[in-house]
């Protein structure tokens, strides 16, 4: 019982991250990415909504992952399968953090 409550906690937190895209997709001002860092101004964007769609469906794809990265905590107790769940998380916050910076600020935000 208690390896199905750790996932689901996990889980949970897929879904919140996965709300995050939700709220981007749906939103009028450009949608924030990073933590603690103001959100780019409407000025700065060049289209406001696909930006917000690409930035909702990388939050789309980091909460699914994640929550597929999580399945290892189905299993018992002390299982050595959780260094995927700890490593691929790192590694897949890194490829989201790549991914905004290279490929959706470049496309959206304005040149100076």
């Amino acid at each position: 019982m208690g390896h199905m409550t750790g996932f689901v906690i996990w889980a949970a937190f897929g879904l919140m991250i996965a709300g995050f895209g939700v709220a981007a997709y749906v939103s009028k001002k450009p949608a924030g990415f990073w933590a603690n860092v103001k959100a780019p101004q409407q000025n700065e964007i060049t289209d406001v909504k696909e930006y917000n769609h690409a930035v909702a469906k990388l939050f789309f794809a980091y909460g699914f992952v994640f929550i597929l990265l999580g399945l290892p905590l189905l299993n018992e107790q002390n299982t050595p399968w959780i260094l995927i769940s700890v490593l691929g998380v790192m590694a897949e916050t890194i490829v989201t953090m790549v991914c905004y910076t290279l490929v959706i600020e470049r496309k959206w935000r304005r040149r100076n």
